[in-house]
């Protein structure tokens, strides 16, 4: 299985991915914001959302170490984990078995099925989508992903610090990312407090499993009830994302679903951006006077009909 050279993420993990994934993704276009500020346009990654660097560096990883079995990867996601995974696996003419509740939303369903993937629906809840999922690996011998919790996941992630900072001129004073499981953030972040940038994490007051593990000083468990939930709805966040956050470096920032949903309209009104509420959560932190930031816009996995909540 691949290693990363030690037991948390490091520039070199990240560097190693960016080599890896260099020609199957989109690099990012980053566009001048307000008042000196950035966004970085990672919603117009390939499935529409920053997931697809991790799960390719994930399916090539696995590929050139001789451990990608013939039955191909598995998730548990309807998500926009799922779709990456599906896009990747098809990308490369791999088997991909997601697994989805029996509430998922039709359109999801059709959407992983345009990438080529098996869904299969099993129960009511995640929980037995993601129980279905783990035994199906152990009994076909698929490869199982992760959302979030997978350092290759992460590394794949972090290749968007390199790409935003080598395109803004005169250099940044902080990152701006929203925070689910802390993917996202534990990449971002592992490379920008490398370059000496700071980074500001990003969560729905009510959303908050990063903030949480924070004031616990461990991984804990933590209710979840957000506009935001859709993409930012992880219980708990991963151990690799809270070592991370504990840094020098890292402010953890809290904000009202009103704020997310005023910076998703902000977004649509001014720029005619139409973005998921995750991508709004980090638009909706306010910089200090004169901080020069770059907003991550992580997903635009939306429809126009509900901007406005």
């Amino acid at each position: 299985m691949p290693q990363l050279s030690a037991p948390y993420l490091t520039p070199g993990d990240i560097k190693a991915a960016a080599d890896r994934i260099a020609g199957h993704i989109r690099p990012v276009t980053v566009a001048p914001g307000d008042s000196g500020s950035f966004l970085a346009l990672e919603f117009m990654q390939h499935t529409g959302s920053f997931k697809a660097r991790g799960a390719m560096n994930f399916l090539l990883a696995h590929r050139e170490s001789g451990t990608l079995p013939d039955t191909g990867l598995t998730i548990a996601s309807g998500g926009n984990a799922g779709l990456a995974c599906a896009w990747a696996a098809r990308e490369h003419g791999v088997r991909a078995t997601v697994f989805l509740p029996e509430t998922a939303p039709p359109v999801k369903v059709a959407r992983l099925r345009t990438y080529g993937a098996e869904v299969r629906l099993v129960g009511t809840r995640y929980d037995e989508a993601r129980a279905a999922c783990s035994e199906f690996a152990a009994s076909s011998g698929a490869l199982a992903s992760h959302a979030y919790d997978h350092p290759l996941i992460a590394a794949g992630a972090g290749t968007l610090t390199e790409e935003i900072l080598s395109r803004v001129p005169g250099g940044l004073d902080t990152l701006v990312v929203s925070v689910g499981g802390g993917g996202l953030f534990a990449g971002v972040a592992t490379a920008a407090l490398e370059r000496g940038v700071e980074v500001v994490a990003v969560e729905p007051e009510n959303c908050r499993a990063l903030h949480a593990a924070l004031e616990a000083g461990r991984v804990v468990d933590t209710p979840v009830d957000s506009i935001a939930a859709d993409s930012l709805g992880a219980p708990r966040v991963s151990g690799t994302a809270l070592a991370v956050a504990m840094r020098d470096g890292v402010r953890s920032v809290l904000v009202p679903d009103e704020a997310v949903i005023a910076a998703r309209l902000r977004l649509w009104d001014e720029r005619r951006l139409a973005v998921e509420h995750a991508a709004a959560t980090a638009y909706a932190y306010q910089p200090a006077p004169g901080e020069r930031v770059a907003v991550v816009l992580c997903g635009a996995n939306t429809g126009l009909g509900d901007l406005n909540r």
